[in-house]
């Protein structure tokens, strides 16, 4: 089952309208405090800039959203970035749009276009994914069905975790959830019932 989208990786794309430049700097946040260090970072980095213009979109179902103008007028720049994540659908993710100032004044609607765009390059560059619910087996099995298992994983487009190799293979598979009892009725099959299934838990991916 489809959780959540979000970014698959920081990222940052800059523009320049009017002279003035923008850089935006995008990154993922499972929580507040996650971007409110992002935030941090980039205000350090950018301590020169006219304005560092910060917006996030926090929880599978966007329960937070916050935003701030950093001296832009009111409703032109934090805003409608949040608005831009929350259209497209996207959480868990901390932007920045940082300015430096240029001596041409944009006016109210070119401003909500520049940080909109800018907002929209950063989403671009970091590339968005899809997190599912997935169901992950811990399994031991003997080296002989080592192959056949990597071999239906792949087939199956399940995930293979955390490898072990000892005297056994020890091993983490995972698949999305609607799809656990196949997953373990195939492995059962393919190790002939050799299979030690040691723990059982649901993750995101």
């Amino acid at each position: 089952m489809l959780l959540y989208r979000t970014v698959a990786r920081e990222a940052a794309a800059e523009q320049v309208i009017e002279r003035s430049r923008f850089i935006a700097y995008i990154a993922p946040a499972s929580s507040k405090e996650e971007g409110d260090a992002f935030i941090a970072s980039i205000r350090a980095k950018h301590k020169d800039a006219t304005h560092n213009v910060p917006a996030m979109v926090i929880g599978d179902k966007m329960q937070v959203q916050w935003a701030s103008d950093d001296g832009e007028p009111q409703g032109t720049s934090g805003a409608p970035m949040v608005q831009l994540l929350t259209q497209e659908g996207i959480t868990n993710v901390c932007i920045v749009v940082t300015r430096y100032f240029g001596g041409i004044k944009l006016g109210t609607g070119g401003l909500v276009r520049a940080y909109t765009s800018s907002a929209r390059l950063a989403l671009e560059a970091a590339g968005i994914r899809e997190v599912r619910e997935m169901t992950a087996l811990d399994v031991v099995v003997d080296y002989t069905h080592l192959a056949k298992i990597q071999n239906l994983a792949r087939e199956r487009e399940w995930v293979i975790d955390d490898i072990v190799y000892e005297d056994k293979v020890k091993m983490s598979l995972s698949c999305v959830s609607e799809e656990a009892e196949d997953m373990k009725r195939m492995l059962t099959e393919i190790t002939s019932g050799a299979l030690n299934v040691t723990a059982e838990r649901d993750v995101e991916r």
